[in-house]
């Protein structure tokens, strides 16, 4: 059986948390990211183009059996939605999971820490809000409620939801995200829709996992890791109401984007992804057809193929990681100082080259460790590329940095990299 219920309703149907259930871990980030879901349904409830509208929490899977309704699926949502609930002073003798025992340690701090979280977001809310959220829990808060009455029947109905179900795309729940802060404007909300739609679905994943998330992370000496539905927040973006002064300088700089600097929400995000897309492409088409980056262009070309769609095959998966950190350098540093400077190029292109030299077997932890120049490392270069250009002040900066070009010993860790090792020395100055 399934029906929409509101969220005071469903914390009123006497939930039961079955045995086989793990803790309860959500921390305060989970805590803070719903109440900002409620902060939001409140605030378009308020807009005129909004009439009787209802913001739906997910869906929750209940097991009814013996006059008992288990939860399968949802539990992290619905402790947290009633604690949410007692904590505005709408304590429901109907709601068992407030007397639940939770034997475990981990449920027991995070319902200790996620409550007085809680009571501290509350009191900083004004006596309206306050009223605001109590309304919502009754009138504006629904969930999908699917109840089944056999077990196996409840656990097929979860795995198909979180397991054999196509995975949330991160990027389809950005576009969401921001679509819905340009409500005012359906016009220009309608042509970057239909401009979003032109981009290849693939085109936009690539530009957040293989450039943006990481370039990002790396600029502040961090590892990344692939891009997914829980870094969304990274790409919310600013609202331009709010008043905190980054945020008032993120707006007065926009459409201005840096890849390490906050935009702001709405039609600016998708502007974001056109701009890259682009800017990237057009440095590839740079690399490829300046005559002054030749020597790049043949080593690439030594070391690939094309294909039948004009798209570019490496030999190798290391080469292919070395070639994507060069290109997320070089979007880096145009990105910082708009400029290609001859120097700057080909200096980042060795850079990157080396570690190709530097490793007979070369993975994304490799790639990671190198960007951020972990000098716990055995690298022939042990420099915070990213986090170089991100606090440079003049391109000079880059172009003047020393990268090692001779190994120790003077050769490459694989004999399959020697061409590549003498032609990077070749690059920089004909070293023997």
């Amino acid at each position: 059986m399934n029906k929409i219920v509101s969220i005071n309703e469903l914390l009123g149907m006497g939930l039961n948390i079955p045995n086989y259930q793990r803790p309860y871990k959500w921390t305060r980030k989970n805590v803070a990211d719903l109440l900002g879901d409620i902060d939001m349904a409140i605030n378009d409830s308020k807009r005129p183009d909004y009439s009787d509208f209802k913001y739906r929490i997910g869906s929750i899977i209940l097991h009814e059996h013996d006059g008992i309704k288990d939860i399968v699926d949802g539990q992290q949502r619905i402790i947290t939605l009633s604690l949410i609930k007692y904590a505005l002073g709408l304590g429901d003798d109907e709601n068992d999971l407030l007397n639940h025992s939770f034997t475990d340690t981990i449920s027991n701090v995070n319902i200790f820490e996620n409550y007085h979280f809680i009571k501290e977001w509350l009191a900083m809310q004004s006596k309206q809000h306050i009223e605001e959220y109590k309304d919502a829990f009754k009138n504006l808060l629904q969930v999908v409620v699917l109840s089944v009455d056999n077990i196996s029947k409840a656990f097929q109905l979860f795995d198909s939801q979180n397991t054999r179900g196509k995975a949330l795309d991160p990027h389809d729940l950005l576009k969401a995200y921001h679509l819905r802060a340009m409500n005012k404007y359906p016009f220009e909300k309608h042509n970057l829709i239909r401009r979003w739609e032109d981009i290849s679905p693939k085109s936009i994943r690539e530009l957040f996992s293989l450039y943006l998330f990481p370039i990002l992370n790396w600029s502040q000496k961090e590892c990344s890791h692939s891009f997914n539905v829980q870094d969304i927040d990274t790409y919310k973006g600013v609202d331009v109401q709010c008043k905190y002064t980054y945020a008032q300088r993120v707006v007065k700089a926009m459409p201005c984007f840096q890849i390490n600097e906050p935009f702001c929400s709405g039609s600016d995000f998708f502007k974001m992804v056109e701009h890259y897309i682009n800017l990237i492409a057009d440095l590839k088409g740079e690399i490829s057809s300046n005559a002054t980056f030749d020597k790049i262009k043949g080593i690439i070309k030594d070391n690939s193929k094309r294909r039948k769609d004009n798209t570019i095959q490496f030999y190798s998966t290391g080469f292919h990681y070395a070639i994507n950190l060069f290109y997320c350098a070089l979007l880096f540093y145009y990105d910082r100082f708009h400029m290609l400077d001859e120097m700057a190029v080909k200096k980042l292109f060795v850079w990157a080259m080396m570690i190709r030299v530097d490793m007979e077997n070369l993975g994304m932890d490799t790639i990671n460790n190198y960007a951020i120049g972990n000098k716990d490392k055995n690298y022939t270069n042990l420099i915070p590329m990213f986090f170089k250009i991100a606090t440079a002040r003049s391109h000079y900066e880059i172009s003047n940095i020393k990268v090692h070009i001779i190994r120790n010993p003077d050769e490459a860790k694989s004999e399959k990299w020697k061409d590549l090792y003498g032609s990077l020395k070749g690059l920089m100055g004909g070293y023997k």
